[in-house]
C-alpha cells in the first residue's frame, strides 16, 4: 500500500515490508507532515509511484501513515546513480516542488547505505544476518 493509497483509507496503516535485498545498497527515507489539502497530491502520488517503479535501480519501497497527516516512505535503491535518476527524473522534480508549495507542511530526507539486510516471517524463523 502507497503513500496515497494509506491517505484515501483515512487510518493507521503499514504496507507488507518489501526485502530483504542484498546488501549494499541504499534506502531514502522520506518523513513528511501533510498539509489538510490535497490538491491532487494523491494522483500525483500514484503517477510516482507508477513511474519509479519503471527506474532501473529501484528496488522497491515501504510505506507508512497515521490519520493525523504523518508520512513516512522508504525506498530502496540498488545505487546513487538510480537515486540521482530518480531525482534528476522531470516529472518528479516537478512533483518535489509542488510537494514544498502545497502538500507538506515539513518532511525531510535521508539517503544510507544499508550494509546488512534480513528478514524472516512468522513460522519460518529468520534468515541469515538475523540477531
Amino acid at each position: 500500500m502507497t503513500d496515497h493509497q494509506l491517505a484515501d483509507r483515512g487510518t493507521s496503516d503499514v504496507t507488507e515490508p518489501v526485502g530483504p535485498f542484498e546488501p549494499p545498497y541504499y534506502s531514502v527515507v522520506f518523513t513528511a507532515r501533510r498539509a489538510e489539502e490535497d490538491h491532487g497530491y494523491a494522483e500525483t502520488s500514484q503517477r510516482m509511484d507508477e513511474l519509479v517503479e519503471t527506474l532501473p535501480g529501484f528496488l522497491g519501497a515501504d510505506s507508512a501513515g497515521t490519520p493525523g497527516g504523518l508520512a513516512i516512505t522508504v525506498a530502496y535503491f540498488r545505487d546513487l546513480d538510480a537515486i540521482k535518476a530518480w531525482r534528476d527524473d522531470p516529472e518528479h522534480r516537478v512533483a518535489r516542488k509542488r510537494g514544498r508549495e502545497e502538500w507538506f507542511e515539513r518532511y525531510v530526507v535521508h539517503v544510507g547505505k544499508v550494509e546488512r539486510s534480513y528478514g524472516g516471517q512468522r513460522g519460518a524463523g529468520v534468515a541469515d544476518g538475523g540477531e
